[in-house]
Parts: C-alpha cells; structure tokens; sequence
C-alpha cells in the first residue's frame, strides 16, 4: 500500500513538473503589429523584454525565456523564399520567441 501511495505521488509530481517545463518557440514576422518586434525584439533594444514578456502571456505561456533575430535560412520551409517578398532594399525579417509556461 505505501509503495502504491509513492509511486501515485512521484508520478503526481513528475507531471506537474513536466507540465510547468512545456517551452515554445514562436517565429513572429518584424512587422507584426502591436508587441514592438520591429523596435524592440528586432533591434535588441532594451523594450524586447517586455515586448516579448507580452508575447508569451498573450500566448497563455508565463514567461519569455529568450527571443532574437533569426535569418530566414533558420525557418525549415515554412516561410517562401521568393525574391518578391523584398520591398526595395529591405527584405522581411523574424523574430524567434521562447516561451515556456
């Protein structure tokens, strides 16, 4: 009976710490609107943490464990690589935001 009892309260704990571990990474285009990415995230100014504090909780996440610029050579074929998506001399950039809740 107490081993069953242990093994119910080492799994309960287990979970809850997987749970509280969960981390995502989400991808935001520099020009999203409303967060600051193209002010704060994209240029590493010091309004990125909040601006990616925002992110996450808007995401239900709790926090924000990192964020930077990444080229879109980092995003495996979810972003076309057409040469049309440059607006003059400047091309779309990202953003990557971890979360974790």
């Amino acid at each position: 009976m107490r081993s069953l009892l242990a093994t119910v309260i080492l799994a309960a704990v287990l979970g809850v710490s997987a749970a509280q571990a969960e981390k995502r990474i989400f991808i935001v285009a520099n020009n999203a609107d409303g967060y600051g990415v193209d002010r704060c995230l994209a240029s590493g100014e010091k309004c990125g943490n909040a601006a990616a504090m925002a992110y996450c909780k808007s995401r239900e996440f709790a926090q924000a464990t990192s964020f930077r610029q990444i080229d879109k050579d980092e995003i495996t074929g979810a972003i076309p690589t057409n040469p049309g998506s440059c607006k003059g001399s400047s091309c779309e950039q990202f953003v990557a935001i971890e979360c974790s809740r």
